[in-house]
C-alpha cells in the first residue's frame, strides 16, 4: 500500500512538473526581427539590440526578440513584411513606399531640422496626434520613428554653393522629395542606394551624391567626397519606422503589450535620434580632421531651396484630404513646434 501511494505521489509530481514546464514554454514568446543592414551596423548595435534587451527585461523574459541572420526581403518591402507577418518586427524608410506614406513626406522636406533626436521625437508625437488611426498604417503597430538628422550635398571636386554649381550635375539621390528637389534646382537626379554611391562615382555615372554626414564615413565615401555643403536645417531628411505585425502584437498579454510600449514609442524614437546625432557628429569631426572642405550655400541657393519647400508644402496641403489628412498645415505646424521644444 505504501509503495502504491509513493508511486502515485511520484507520478503526480512528475505531472505537475510537466504542466509547470508547459506553462513556462507557453508564456514565453519569441518574436522575429528582420533587419536589412549588417549586424555590425550601428542601427543594429546601438538602437535595435539595446531595445531588444529592454523588451526582454520589461516583460520579465516572457517576450524575446530574435534578430534573423539575414533579411527576409528587400529594404523597400519591410513594412509589408511586417504587415503580412513574414517577420514579426521590421524597420525601414516610410518613403520606400512613397504613395502609401505621403502622410510623412513633410518630414523629409528641406530645412525641417538637423537635430535627429528632436526630429525623431517630433515625428513620433506627430504620428500619435495625427496619423495613428489613418488607414495607411493599419496592420502594423508602430513602435518607433526615426530621422537622419539632415542630408547634405557632397561633391568630389568642388563646393556646391550657388545655383550654377548644380546646373547639369548628375546627383545620386533616393526618394521622391530628393528627386523633386534636385529637378527644381536644375540638377539631374540619379536614383541609387547610398551603398552604391562609390561605384557610381568611380564609374562617372554621377558627379555628386546626397547623404547624411554619417553615411559619407560609414559607406566609405570619404575618399571620394571631399567637399560638403551644409544647408541649415538639412537639405532633406528621411523618415524611418520600427513596427510589429498588429495581430502578433495583439496576441501578447495586455501586460506584455504595455511593457513593450513603455520601452518603445517616444523612448525608442529618442534612442534612434541620439544614435544618429552621435554618428553625424563623429563623422564631421573625422572629415574635418582629414582636411575636407565644409561650406555654407549662397543666399541665392538657399532661397531656391526654400522655394521648393514652400511649393511642396502647398501641394501637400492641397492633396492632404486624398491621403486622410484634412489639415496638413496644422500637422506640419505641430511637428515644427515639437521639434523646437526638443531642440532647445
Amino acid at each position: 500500500m505504501n509503495a502504491r501511494i509513493r508511486l502515485k505521489t511520484v507520478v503526480a509530481g512528475a505531472a505537475l512538473a510537466t504542466l509547470g514546464l508547459t506553462g513556462t514554454a507557453q508564456a514565453q514568446t519569441t518574436l522575429t526581427l528582420s533587419s536589412w543592414v549588417p549586424p555590425a551596423h550601428y542601427v543594429v548595435k546601438d538602437i535595435l539590440q539595446p531595445w531588444m534587451a529592454e523588451v526582454e527585461k520589461a516583460t520579465e523574459g516572457r517576450v524575446k526578440i530574435n534578430l534573423l541572420p539575414k533579411p527576409v526581403g528587400a529594404p523597400a518591402q519591410h513594412w509589408e513584411l511586417a504587415r503580412k507577418g513574414v517577420a514579426d518586427i521590421t524597420w525601414g524608410n516610410f518613403t520606400y513606399e512613397p504613395e502609401r506614406f505621403k502622410h510623412v513626406w513633410f518630414s523629409e522636406l528641406p530645412m525641417m531640422g538637423s537635430n535627429a533626436e528632436a526630429s525623431s521625437v517630433a515625428l513620433w508625437r506627430t504620428y500619435t496626434q495625427f496619423l495613428a488611426s489613418n488607414e495607411a498604417f493599419k496592420g502594423v503597430t508602430l513602435l518607433g520613428t526615426g530621422m537622419l538628422g539632415g542630408g547634405q550635398f557632397h561633391h568630389p571636386s568642388k563646393v556646391i554653393d550657388t545655383p550654377d554649381d548644380l546646373k547639369g550635375q548628375k546627383v545620386r539621390m533616393g526618394g521622391p522629395i530628393q528627386k523633386r528637389l534636385l529637378e527644381d534646382l536644375g540638377a539631374i537626379p540619379v536614383a541609387g542606394p547610398g551603398t552604391k554611391a562609390y561605384e557610381l562615382l568611380e564609374g562617372g555615372v554621377i558627379d555628386a551624391s546626397l547623404h547624411a554626414l554619417e553615411s559619407v564615413v560609414n559607406f566609405r565615401l570619404d575618399g571620394k567626397l571631399k567637399n560638403h555643403t551644409i544647408i541649415p536645417g538639412g537639405l532633406y531628411d528621411a523618415a524611418f519606422f520600427i513596427g510589429i505585425n498588429e495581430g502578433k502584437f495583439k496576441s501578447l498579454s495586455a501586460a506584455d503589450q504595455q511593457a513593450i510600449l513603455k520601452v518603445s514609442g517616444e523612448a525608442l524614437s529618442r534612442r534612434w535620434g541620439q544614435a544618429f546625432d552621435k554618428q553625424n557628429k563623429a563623422a564631421e569631426t573625422t572629415l574635418r580632421a582629414n582636411g575636407h572642405k565644409f561650406a555654407q550655400p549662397s543666399r541665392e541657393l538657399l532661397d531656391n531651396i526654400r522655394k521648393v519647400r514652400t511649393n511642396m508644402l502647398a501641394e501637400l496641403e492641397k492633396d492632404g484630404a486624398s491621403f486622410g489628412v484634412k489639415d496638413h498645415n496644422a500637422m506640419v505646424a505641430f511637428y515644427e513646434q515639437q521639434y523646437q521644444l526638443q531642440a532647445k
